[in-house]
């Protein structure tokens, strides 16, 4: 997938991860989001973008840290958006 956040270094601050996601295509498409790694099942989600329904919540500020990624790619190139915001969390 492509690279949509790098998490904080170290365990003791966090990211509270927020992402939208917007499918410009006149078809619905599947977009996976790989949070924290691409290996295990438990690190990615599937979520089914209706088409041109506007900005849809596909990630609900989950916490990340420790300097992993958030990665995502959609089921077509260059039809699915993803913007959000990251509140850094510092102890």
């Amino acid at each position: 997938g492509t690279t949509v956040h790098t998490a904080v270094a170290g365990t003791s601050d966090m990211d509270e991860v927020w992402l939208y996601a917007c499918n410009t295509d006149s078809a619905d498409r599947k977009l996976t989001i790989e949070y924290g790694g691409a290996t295990s099942p438990d690190e990615l989600t599937e979520v089914t973008i209706t088409a041109e329904a506007g900005w849809v919540l596909v990630c609900p500020g989950l916490l990340l840290q420790n300097g992993l990624i958030v990665k995502a790619f959609a089921a077509a190139a260059n039809v699915v958006n993803i913007n959000g915001f990251v509140n850094r969390i510092t102890a």
